[in-house]
Protein backbone atom coordinates (compact mmCIF):
# COMPACT_ATOMS: atom_id res chain seq x y z
CA UNK A 1 0.00 0.00 0.00
CA UNK A 2 1.53 3.39 -1.19
CA UNK A 3 1.17 5.92 1.21
CA UNK A 4 1.51 9.26 -0.02
CA UNK A 5 4.11 10.71 2.42
CA UNK A 6 7.84 11.09 3.18
CA UNK A 7 9.19 8.62 5.19
CA UNK A 8 11.61 9.34 7.61
CA UNK A 9 15.09 7.29 7.40
CA UNK A 10 16.65 6.42 10.89
CA UNK A 11 20.55 7.81 10.71
CA UNK A 12 21.83 4.62 9.86
CA UNK A 13 19.86 4.09 6.28
CA UNK A 14 22.05 4.24 3.35
CA UNK A 15 20.91 6.83 1.33
CA UNK A 16 21.86 6.76 -2.37
CA UNK A 17 23.02 10.69 -3.00
CA UNK A 18 23.55 9.84 -7.01
CA UNK A 19 19.59 9.05 -6.93
CA UNK A 20 18.29 12.25 -5.73
CA UNK A 21 17.78 15.32 -7.01
CA UNK A 22 19.91 18.44 -7.10
CA UNK A 23 17.43 20.45 -5.80
CA UNK A 24 17.06 17.69 -2.72
CA UNK A 25 20.57 17.97 -1.66
CA UNK A 26 21.14 20.70 0.62
CA UNK A 27 24.31 23.61 0.04
CA UNK A 28 25.96 22.16 3.59
CA UNK A 29 26.17 18.49 1.36
CA UNK A 30 27.52 19.95 -2.14
CA UNK A 31 30.36 22.18 0.22
CA UNK A 32 31.09 18.79 2.30
CA UNK A 33 31.47 16.57 -1.04
CA UNK A 34 33.82 18.97 -2.54
CA UNK A 35 36.13 19.44 0.36
CA UNK A 36 36.38 15.67 0.30
CA UNK A 37 37.01 15.50 -3.49
CA UNK A 38 39.93 17.53 -2.45
CA UNK A 39 41.45 15.56 -0.22
CA UNK A 40 40.99 12.04 -1.37
CA UNK A 41 41.38 10.61 -4.57
CA UNK A 42 38.43 9.60 -6.29
CA UNK A 43 38.88 6.06 -8.50
CA UNK A 44 38.02 6.16 -11.74
CA UNK A 45 38.26 10.09 -11.79
CA UNK A 46 39.96 11.49 -15.10
CA UNK A 47 39.83 14.79 -13.72
CA UNK A 48 42.89 14.68 -11.20
CA UNK A 49 45.67 16.81 -10.81
CA UNK A 50 48.89 15.78 -12.27
CA UNK A 51 51.24 15.21 -9.58
CA UNK A 52 53.87 18.07 -8.95
CA UNK A 53 57.39 17.11 -9.70
CA UNK A 54 59.44 17.33 -6.47
CA UNK A 55 62.56 19.62 -7.10
CA UNK A 56 65.74 18.25 -4.99
CA UNK A 57 66.93 20.88 -2.15
CA UNK A 58 70.35 21.02 -1.33
CA UNK A 59 72.03 21.90 1.84
CA UNK A 60 73.21 25.69 1.02
CA UNK A 61 76.92 24.62 1.00
CA UNK A 62 76.26 22.27 -1.62
CA UNK A 63 73.92 24.80 -3.37
CA UNK A 64 77.02 27.77 -3.37
CA UNK A 65 80.43 26.11 -3.29
CA UNK A 66 83.73 28.08 -3.77
CA UNK A 67 83.83 28.07 -7.57
CA UNK A 68 88.11 27.51 -9.10
CA UNK A 69 89.09 27.10 -12.92
CA UNK A 70 90.88 23.97 -13.57
CA UNK A 71 92.98 24.78 -15.92
CA UNK A 72 95.99 24.22 -14.66
CA UNK A 73 98.33 26.46 -16.82
CA UNK A 74 96.31 29.37 -17.32
CA UNK A 75 95.63 30.20 -13.39
CA UNK A 76 98.84 28.80 -11.66
CA UNK A 77 100.80 30.72 -9.17
CA UNK A 78 104.16 31.08 -8.62
CA UNK A 79 105.31 28.87 -5.30
CA UNK A 80 106.90 32.55 -3.67
CA UNK A 81 104.54 34.82 -4.66
CA UNK A 82 102.05 33.31 -1.69
CA UNK A 83 102.87 35.12 0.97
CA UNK A 84 101.51 33.01 3.78
CA UNK A 85 103.82 30.43 3.58
CA UNK A 86 107.21 30.03 5.22
CA UNK A 87 110.63 30.62 2.98
CA UNK A 88 111.80 27.20 4.76
CA UNK A 89 108.85 25.71 2.69
CA UNK A 90 109.14 27.28 -0.32
CA UNK A 91 113.05 26.57 -0.87
CA UNK A 92 111.86 22.72 0.07
CA UNK A 93 109.21 23.05 -2.71
CA UNK A 94 111.42 24.47 -5.29
CA UNK A 95 114.44 21.75 -4.55
CA UNK A 96 111.64 19.01 -5.39
CA UNK A 97 110.67 20.86 -8.61
CA UNK A 98 107.60 22.74 -7.54
CA UNK A 99 107.89 25.96 -9.27
CA UNK A 100 104.11 27.23 -9.20
CA UNK A 101 100.85 26.25 -7.44
CA UNK A 102 97.56 25.00 -9.43
CA UNK A 103 94.22 26.61 -8.86
CA UNK A 104 93.06 23.94 -6.23
CA UNK A 105 96.39 24.44 -3.89
CA UNK A 106 96.43 28.34 -4.77
CA UNK A 107 92.94 28.55 -3.52
CA UNK A 108 92.65 25.65 -0.72
CA UNK A 109 95.76 26.09 0.75
CA UNK A 110 94.54 30.16 2.35
CA UNK A 111 91.41 28.56 3.20
CA UNK A 112 93.31 26.08 5.28
CA UNK A 113 96.17 28.05 6.58
CA UNK A 114 93.48 30.88 7.48
CA UNK A 115 91.95 28.72 10.22
CA UNK A 116 95.05 28.36 11.83
CA UNK A 117 96.61 32.13 11.49
CA UNK A 118 96.32 32.59 15.63
CA UNK A 119 97.91 29.48 16.01
CA UNK A 120 97.05 25.65 16.03
CA UNK A 121 95.46 25.60 19.53
CA UNK A 122 92.42 27.96 18.52
CA UNK A 123 90.24 28.42 15.91
CA UNK A 124 88.79 31.65 14.12
CA UNK A 125 89.02 33.87 16.95
CA UNK A 126 88.80 31.39 19.49
CA UNK A 127 85.22 29.93 17.59
CA UNK A 128 85.76 26.27 16.12
CA UNK A 129 86.85 26.17 12.17
CA UNK A 130 84.26 25.11 9.47
CA UNK A 131 85.25 21.91 7.98
CA UNK A 132 86.83 21.62 4.14
CA UNK A 133 85.78 19.86 0.97
CA UNK A 134 87.12 19.87 -1.74
CA UNK A 135 86.04 18.19 -5.39
CA UNK A 136 88.95 19.06 -8.15
CA UNK A 137 89.62 16.79 -11.34
CA UNK A 138 92.49 14.22 -10.71
CA UNK A 139 96.25 14.85 -11.37
CA UNK A 140 95.26 18.77 -9.72
CA UNK A 141 96.85 18.84 -6.88
CA UNK A 142 94.82 17.70 -4.45
CA UNK A 143 97.58 16.24 -2.03
CA UNK A 144 99.67 19.29 -2.11
CA UNK A 145 96.50 21.23 -1.26
CA UNK A 146 96.23 19.43 2.53
CA UNK A 147 100.21 18.34 2.97
CA UNK A 148 101.63 22.01 2.44
CA UNK A 149 99.27 24.04 4.99
CA UNK A 150 99.47 20.95 7.47
CA UNK A 151 103.32 21.09 7.39
CA UNK A 152 103.56 25.27 7.31
CA UNK A 153 100.66 25.22 10.29
CA UNK A 154 103.16 22.26 12.45
CA UNK A 155 106.47 24.41 11.34
CA UNK A 156 107.32 25.48 14.60
CA UNK A 157 105.73 23.31 16.99
CA UNK A 158 108.01 22.22 20.65
CA UNK A 159 106.97 18.89 21.15
CA UNK A 160 106.29 15.69 18.83
CA UNK A 161 102.75 14.94 18.89
CA UNK A 162 99.65 13.42 16.69
CA UNK A 163 98.35 16.93 15.67
CA UNK A 164 97.53 15.87 11.80
CA UNK A 165 95.47 12.44 10.79
CA UNK A 166 95.17 11.44 7.11
CA UNK A 167 93.14 8.31 6.15
CA UNK A 168 92.59 6.53 2.42
CA UNK A 169 91.69 3.43 1.34
CA UNK A 170 94.67 1.53 0.22
CA UNK A 171 97.89 1.15 0.71
CA UNK A 172 99.23 2.42 -1.91
CA UNK A 173 97.33 5.28 -1.49
CA UNK A 174 98.75 6.13 1.39
CA UNK A 175 102.51 4.96 0.70
CA UNK A 176 101.88 8.00 -2.13
CA UNK A 177 100.96 10.53 0.17
CA UNK A 178 103.41 9.49 3.05
CA UNK A 179 106.07 10.08 0.66
CA UNK A 180 104.89 13.50 -0.32
CA UNK A 181 104.94 14.25 3.71
CA UNK A 182 108.01 13.13 3.82
CA UNK A 183 109.52 15.27 1.02
CA UNK A 184 107.78 18.24 2.75
CA UNK A 185 109.01 17.21 6.14
CA UNK A 186 113.24 17.38 4.98
CA UNK A 187 115.04 19.85 7.11
CA UNK A 188 112.18 20.48 9.69
CA UNK A 189 112.05 18.46 13.04
CA UNK A 190 108.42 17.40 11.76
CA UNK A 191 108.10 13.48 11.13
CA UNK A 192 105.51 11.70 9.50
CA UNK A 193 104.60 8.13 9.57
CA UNK A 194 103.31 5.59 7.61
CA UNK A 195 100.75 2.81 9.22
CA UNK A 196 99.22 1.56 6.40
CA UNK A 197 100.52 -2.89 7.07
CA UNK A 198 103.40 -2.40 4.95
CA UNK A 199 105.56 -3.17 8.38
CA UNK A 200 104.43 -5.75 11.52
CA UNK A 201 102.08 -4.21 14.15
CA UNK A 202 105.07 -4.25 16.61
CA UNK A 203 107.43 -2.18 14.10
CA UNK A 204 104.62 0.63 13.93
CA UNK A 205 103.95 0.30 17.79
CA UNK A 206 107.26 1.43 18.09
CA UNK A 207 107.61 4.43 15.46
CA UNK A 208 104.55 5.47 17.18
CA UNK A 209 105.00 5.10 20.34
CA UNK A 210 108.39 5.86 22.11
CA UNK A 211 108.62 3.05 24.39
CA UNK A 212 110.67 4.28 27.39
CA UNK A 213 108.30 7.39 28.13
CA UNK A 214 105.33 5.97 26.50
CA UNK A 215 105.18 9.23 24.34
CA UNK A 216 104.78 9.37 20.82
CA UNK A 217 107.08 10.39 18.37
CA UNK A 218 105.86 11.60 15.15
CA UNK A 219 103.48 15.13 14.34
CA UNK A 220 101.85 13.20 11.01
CA UNK A 221 99.91 9.67 10.16
CA UNK A 222 99.82 8.53 7.17
CA UNK A 223 97.00 5.53 7.47
CA UNK A 224 94.70 2.99 6.51
CA UNK A 225 91.36 2.96 8.22
CA UNK A 226 91.47 -0.90 9.47
CA UNK A 227 95.26 -0.65 10.12
CA UNK A 228 94.30 2.74 12.35
CA UNK A 229 91.21 1.27 14.24
CA UNK A 230 93.89 -1.16 15.14
CA UNK A 231 96.59 0.65 16.87
CA UNK A 232 93.80 2.47 18.59
CA UNK A 233 92.45 -0.14 20.09
CA UNK A 234 95.79 -2.12 20.98
CA UNK A 235 98.92 0.43 20.66
CA UNK A 236 99.53 1.24 24.66
CA UNK A 237 100.12 4.87 24.64
CA UNK A 238 98.86 5.88 21.25
CA UNK A 239 96.88 9.29 21.81
CA UNK A 240 94.61 11.48 19.06
CA UNK A 241 93.81 13.98 21.87
CA UNK A 242 96.31 16.44 20.27
CA UNK A 243 94.69 16.01 17.23
CA UNK A 244 93.94 18.83 14.89
CA UNK A 245 93.66 18.44 10.96
CA UNK A 246 91.53 15.32 9.95
CA UNK A 247 92.17 14.76 6.16
CA UNK A 248 89.95 12.34 4.50
CA UNK A 249 91.44 11.27 0.77
CA UNK A 250 89.30 9.68 -1.76
CA UNK A 251 86.37 10.61 0.90
CA UNK A 252 83.86 9.33 -1.51
CA UNK A 253 85.22 5.69 -1.27
CA UNK A 254 85.99 6.23 2.64
CA UNK A 255 82.15 7.10 2.59
CA UNK A 256 81.03 4.17 0.78
CA UNK A 257 82.84 1.67 3.05
CA UNK A 258 83.60 2.77 6.80
CA UNK A 259 85.69 0.34 7.99
CA UNK A 260 84.84 -0.40 11.80
CA UNK A 261 83.33 2.58 12.18
CA UNK A 262 86.43 4.09 11.91
CA UNK A 263 85.34 8.61 11.99
CA UNK A 264 83.61 7.79 15.60
CA UNK A 265 86.29 5.96 16.92
CA UNK A 266 88.67 8.86 16.24
CA UNK A 267 86.71 11.01 17.50
CA UNK A 268 86.60 9.18 20.83
CA UNK A 269 89.66 8.65 20.84
CA UNK A 270 90.48 12.37 20.40
CA UNK A 271 88.23 13.63 23.00
CA UNK A 272 88.82 10.58 25.30
CA UNK A 273 91.16 13.14 27.55
CA UNK A 274 88.36 15.26 29.97
CA UNK A 275 91.08 18.24 29.02
CA UNK A 276 89.03 18.27 25.38
CA UNK A 277 85.17 17.99 25.49
CA UNK A 278 83.62 16.75 22.53
CA UNK A 279 81.93 20.24 20.53
CA UNK A 280 78.62 20.92 21.30
CA UNK A 281 76.17 24.13 21.74
CA UNK A 282 78.11 27.50 22.10
CA UNK A 283 77.54 28.46 25.50
CA UNK A 284 79.02 31.01 28.26
CA UNK A 285 80.52 27.98 29.75
CA UNK A 286 81.83 26.39 26.67
CA UNK A 287 83.52 30.10 25.78
CA UNK A 288 84.91 29.93 29.04
CA UNK A 289 88.15 27.94 28.24
CA UNK A 290 90.02 27.71 25.21
CA UNK A 291 90.39 23.76 23.01
CA UNK A 292 92.05 23.06 20.56
CA UNK A 293 89.61 22.28 17.35
CA UNK A 294 89.66 18.93 15.43
CA UNK A 295 89.37 20.65 11.63
CA UNK A 296 88.28 17.85 8.77
CA UNK A 297 89.44 18.24 5.29
CA UNK A 298 87.28 15.92 2.26
CA UNK A 299 89.03 15.57 -0.88
CA UNK A 300 87.94 13.46 -3.54
CA UNK A 301 87.75 13.68 -7.79
CA UNK A 302 83.89 12.91 -7.68
CA UNK A 303 82.55 14.01 -4.32
CA UNK A 304 78.98 12.41 -3.36
CA UNK A 305 76.60 15.20 -2.83
CA UNK A 306 74.20 13.02 -1.05
CA UNK A 307 73.15 14.88 2.04
CA UNK A 308 72.83 11.11 3.94
CA UNK A 309 76.05 9.99 3.07
CA UNK A 310 77.84 13.08 4.08
CA UNK A 311 75.86 13.47 7.38
CA UNK A 312 78.12 10.09 8.65
CA UNK A 313 81.02 12.13 8.50
CA UNK A 314 79.91 14.25 11.08
CA UNK A 315 80.77 18.05 9.70
CA UNK A 316 81.03 20.91 11.02
CA UNK A 317 79.40 23.81 9.10
CA UNK A 318 81.16 22.69 5.68
CA UNK A 319 82.42 25.01 3.08
CA UNK A 320 82.67 23.05 -0.69
CA UNK A 321 85.39 24.30 -2.82
CA UNK A 322 85.18 22.86 -6.38
CA UNK A 323 85.74 23.46 -10.12
CA UNK A 324 84.11 25.01 -13.20
CA UNK A 325 84.57 24.93 -16.67
CA UNK A 326 86.38 28.36 -18.42
CA UNK A 327 83.73 30.33 -19.77
CA UNK A 328 83.60 33.85 -21.45
CA UNK A 329 80.73 35.01 -18.98
CA UNK A 330 81.82 36.62 -16.78
CA UNK A 331 79.64 38.72 -14.07
CA UNK A 332 80.01 41.25 -10.79
CA UNK A 333 79.60 39.79 -7.50
CA UNK A 334 79.40 41.43 -4.35
CA UNK A 335 81.91 40.39 -1.25
CA UNK A 336 81.38 40.60 1.69
CA UNK A 337 82.67 44.33 2.94
CA UNK A 338 79.94 45.31 0.31
CA UNK A 339 82.97 46.19 -2.43
CA UNK A 340 81.94 44.62 -6.03
CA UNK A 341 85.09 42.83 -7.63
CA UNK A 342 84.86 40.94 -10.97
CA UNK A 343 84.88 37.44 -10.90
CA UNK A 344 85.56 34.83 -13.33
CA UNK A 345 82.84 32.52 -13.45
CA UNK A 346 82.02 29.38 -15.56
CA UNK A 347 79.57 26.48 -15.97
CA UNK A 348 79.52 24.24 -12.47
CA UNK A 349 80.79 21.03 -13.19
CA UNK A 350 80.12 19.69 -9.79
CA UNK A 351 81.23 16.66 -8.38
CA UNK A 352 82.21 15.07 -11.55
CA UNK A 353 85.33 16.71 -12.94
CA UNK A 354 88.21 15.39 -15.28
CA UNK A 355 91.77 17.12 -15.88
CA UNK A 356 91.35 19.99 -18.44
CA UNK A 357 93.95 18.25 -20.76
CA UNK A 358 91.98 15.54 -21.36
CA UNK A 359 90.51 13.90 -24.45
CA UNK A 360 87.95 11.35 -25.01
CA UNK A 361 87.21 8.60 -27.42
CA UNK A 362 84.93 5.27 -27.92
CA UNK A 363 85.91 2.91 -30.29
CA UNK A 364 82.79 0.36 -30.78
CA UNK A 365 83.81 -2.97 -31.66
CA UNK A 366 83.33 -6.51 -30.59
CA UNK A 367 84.30 -8.78 -28.04
CA UNK A 368 86.67 -10.60 -29.93
CA UNK A 369 87.74 -7.49 -31.73
CA UNK A 370 89.49 -5.47 -28.47
CA UNK A 371 92.29 -6.90 -28.50
CA UNK A 372 93.23 -6.23 -31.88
CA UNK A 373 91.68 -2.77 -31.58
CA UNK A 374 94.31 -2.19 -28.77
CA UNK A 375 97.30 -3.31 -30.81
CA UNK A 376 96.26 -1.68 -34.01
CA UNK A 377 96.50 1.56 -31.74
CA UNK A 378 99.87 1.17 -30.35
CA UNK A 379 101.35 -0.04 -33.75
CA UNK A 380 99.64 2.22 -36.31
CA UNK A 381 99.27 5.26 -33.81
CA UNK A 382 102.47 4.39 -32.35
CA UNK A 383 101.31 4.80 -28.81
CA UNK A 384 103.24 4.17 -25.90
CA UNK A 385 103.31 4.75 -21.77
CA UNK A 386 99.35 3.25 -21.61
CA UNK A 387 97.06 1.99 -19.32
CA UNK A 388 94.45 -0.16 -19.85
CA UNK A 389 91.81 -1.01 -17.57
CA UNK A 390 89.85 -4.50 -17.24
CA UNK A 391 87.30 -4.94 -14.97
CA UNK A 392 87.95 -8.02 -13.01
CA UNK A 393 91.31 -9.20 -12.42
CA UNK A 394 90.84 -12.62 -14.17
CA UNK A 395 90.17 -10.26 -17.37
CA UNK A 396 93.61 -8.61 -16.05
CA UNK A 397 95.37 -11.42 -16.58
CA UNK A 398 93.84 -13.18 -19.34
CA UNK A 399 94.87 -10.23 -21.92
CA UNK A 400 97.71 -9.92 -20.20
CA UNK A 401 99.27 -13.38 -21.47
CA UNK A 402 97.30 -12.90 -24.41
CA UNK A 403 98.86 -9.68 -25.31
CA UNK A 404 102.56 -11.40 -24.74
CA UNK A 405 101.91 -14.17 -26.82
CA UNK A 406 100.87 -11.58 -29.77
CA UNK A 407 104.12 -10.12 -29.37
CA UNK A 408 105.32 -7.14 -30.36
CA UNK A 409 104.88 -4.54 -27.53
CA UNK A 410 106.59 -4.50 -23.67
CA UNK A 411 103.46 -5.55 -22.03
CA UNK A 412 102.72 -5.99 -17.98
CA UNK A 413 100.04 -6.55 -15.42
CA UNK A 414 99.57 -4.43 -12.45
CA UNK A 415 96.77 -5.88 -9.69
CA UNK A 416 95.91 -6.75 -6.14
CA UNK A 417 97.32 -10.08 -6.95
CA UNK A 418 100.96 -8.81 -6.90
CA UNK A 419 102.45 -7.59 -3.71
CA UNK A 420 103.40 -3.77 -3.30
CA UNK A 421 107.17 -4.31 -4.10
CA UNK A 422 106.40 -6.06 -7.11
CA UNK A 423 103.77 -3.68 -7.89
CA UNK A 424 106.50 -0.89 -7.23
CA UNK A 425 108.91 -2.18 -9.34
CA UNK A 426 106.30 -2.48 -12.20
CA UNK A 427 105.78 1.66 -12.26
CA UNK A 428 109.53 1.96 -12.13
CA UNK A 429 109.56 0.62 -15.41
CA UNK A 430 106.47 2.34 -16.58
CA UNK A 431 108.17 5.50 -15.70
CA UNK A 432 111.52 4.86 -17.12
CA UNK A 433 109.48 3.93 -20.48
CA UNK A 434 110.17 0.31 -20.27
CA UNK A 435 106.95 -0.55 -20.45
CA UNK A 436 104.84 0.60 -23.64
CA UNK A 437 101.24 -1.10 -22.15
CA UNK A 438 100.27 -1.67 -18.23
CA UNK A 439 96.93 -3.71 -17.91
CA UNK A 440 95.39 -2.61 -14.88
CA UNK A 441 92.15 -3.49 -12.50
CA UNK A 442 90.57 -0.78 -11.23
CA UNK A 443 92.87 -1.43 -7.68
CA UNK A 444 95.32 1.33 -9.78
CA UNK A 445 91.91 3.69 -10.80
CA UNK A 446 92.25 5.47 -7.41
CA UNK A 447 94.52 8.27 -6.71
CA UNK A 448 97.64 6.67 -7.29
CA UNK A 449 99.89 9.03 -9.89
CA UNK A 450 101.10 7.25 -12.28
CA UNK A 451 104.12 9.46 -13.81
CA UNK A 452 103.99 9.22 -17.45
CA UNK A 453 100.84 7.95 -18.48
CA UNK A 454 99.93 9.52 -21.61
CA UNK A 455 96.59 7.63 -22.80
CA UNK A 456 94.20 4.87 -20.84
CA UNK A 457 92.51 2.57 -22.60
CA UNK A 458 89.02 1.32 -20.62
CA UNK A 459 88.88 -2.37 -22.11
CA UNK A 460 85.52 -2.81 -21.00
CA UNK A 461 83.21 -0.50 -20.22
CA UNK A 462 83.43 0.78 -16.46
CA UNK A 463 80.11 -0.23 -14.37
CA UNK A 464 79.72 3.39 -13.02
CA UNK A 465 80.51 6.45 -13.71
CA UNK A 466 83.11 7.36 -10.91
CA UNK A 467 85.11 4.78 -12.03
CA UNK A 468 85.15 5.84 -15.35
CA UNK A 469 86.53 9.78 -13.78
CA UNK A 470 89.35 7.96 -12.05
CA UNK A 471 90.42 5.45 -14.91
CA UNK A 472 90.71 8.49 -17.44
CA UNK A 473 92.54 10.59 -14.40
CA UNK A 474 95.48 8.49 -14.30
CA UNK A 475 96.35 10.80 -17.61
CA UNK A 476 96.67 15.03 -18.45
CA UNK A 477 97.92 15.03 -15.03
CA UNK A 478 99.45 18.19 -13.26
CA UNK A 479 98.19 20.15 -16.37
CA UNK A 480 99.38 18.01 -19.46
CA UNK A 481 97.49 16.59 -22.01
CA UNK A 482 96.32 12.90 -22.40
CA UNK A 483 94.25 11.27 -24.51
CA UNK A 484 91.30 8.45 -23.19
CA UNK A 485 89.56 5.73 -25.48
CA UNK A 486 86.66 3.21 -24.36
CA UNK A 487 86.54 0.06 -26.40
CA UNK A 488 82.36 -0.40 -26.28
CA UNK A 489 80.09 -2.77 -27.58
CA UNK A 490 77.28 -1.49 -30.11
CA UNK A 491 74.47 -1.72 -27.31
CA UNK A 492 77.12 -0.24 -24.30
CA UNK A 493 77.37 3.24 -26.46
CA UNK A 494 74.35 4.76 -25.93
CA UNK A 495 74.83 3.26 -21.73
CA UNK A 496 78.12 4.96 -21.82
CA UNK A 497 77.32 8.21 -23.37
CA UNK A 498 74.18 8.72 -21.37
CA UNK A 499 75.99 7.87 -18.49
CA UNK A 500 78.39 11.02 -19.17
CA UNK A 501 75.59 13.41 -20.19
CA UNK A 502 73.85 12.81 -16.51
CA UNK A 503 77.62 13.59 -15.10
CA UNK A 504 77.02 16.77 -17.10
CA UNK A 505 80.20 15.39 -19.94
CA UNK A 506 79.14 15.91 -23.62
CA UNK A 507 82.52 16.19 -25.02
CA UNK A 508 83.42 12.46 -25.82
CA UNK A 509 83.78 12.04 -29.97
CA UNK A 510 84.07 8.72 -31.96
CA UNK A 511 87.28 6.82 -33.39
CA UNK A 512 86.47 4.75 -36.01
CA UNK A 513 88.86 1.66 -36.97
CA UNK A 514 87.99 -0.53 -39.57
CA UNK A 515 88.01 -4.20 -39.84
CA UNK A 516 90.65 -4.21 -42.49
CA UNK A 517 93.21 -2.08 -41.30
CA UNK A 518 93.50 -5.00 -38.21
CA UNK A 519 93.81 -7.49 -40.94
CA UNK A 520 97.52 -8.37 -40.44
CA UNK A 521 97.21 -9.22 -36.86
CA UNK A 522 93.99 -11.57 -37.40
CA UNK A 523 97.11 -14.85 -37.93
CA UNK A 524 99.31 -14.36 -34.79
CA UNK A 525 96.25 -13.23 -32.20
CA UNK A 526 94.47 -16.89 -33.76
CA UNK A 527 97.35 -18.78 -32.82
CA UNK A 528 97.64 -16.72 -29.63
CA UNK A 529 93.97 -17.83 -28.80
CA UNK A 530 94.94 -21.54 -29.21
CA UNK A 531 97.64 -21.15 -26.77
CA UNK A 532 96.10 -19.85 -23.69
CA UNK A 533 94.38 -22.04 -22.43
CA UNK A 534 97.22 -24.27 -21.79
CA UNK A 535 99.13 -21.42 -20.56
CA UNK A 536 96.34 -20.24 -17.99
CA UNK A 537 95.99 -24.36 -16.77
CA UNK A 538 99.41 -25.11 -16.55
CA UNK A 539 99.78 -21.35 -14.08
CA UNK A 540 96.95 -22.97 -12.24
CA UNK A 541 98.50 -26.04 -11.29
CA UNK A 542 101.21 -24.78 -10.10
CA UNK A 543 99.49 -21.67 -8.09
CA UNK A 544 97.99 -24.55 -5.95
Amino acid sequence: MEIGVDVEKDDDTEVDVGQRSKSAISDDEIEDEQEMAEDFTILGDKKNKKKQKVTRVLPDWLARPMLIEHDLQKHSVDVDKMKQLDSLLVKRLQDDGVMRLFPVQRHVIPVILDSVRLGIQTGDVGYRPRDVCVSAPTGSGKTLAFAIPIVQALLYRMVPRIRALVVLPTRDLAQQVHKVFTSLCKGTSLKPALVGGLKKFGQEQRMLVETSNGETQCDIVVATPGRLVDHINKTQGFSLQHLRFLVIDEADRMMDQISQDWIAQVEKCAYKDSRRQTPGPITVASCSKIQMPLQKLLFSATLSQNPEKLTQLNLFQPRLITSVVTSKNRRKQKQVDGQEALEERGEFVGKFTTPFGLKERYIQCTPGEKPLVVLHLIQSLKLSQILCFANTIESTHRLYHLLKLIGGIEVAEFSSNQTAGQRRQILKQFKAGKIELLICSDAMARGMDIENARYVISYDMPPYIKTYIHRVGRTARAGKTGVAYSLLQEYEVPKLLKMLEHAGKTNMIKHDVEEDEMEYLVESYEKALQKLPTILRVEKHYSM
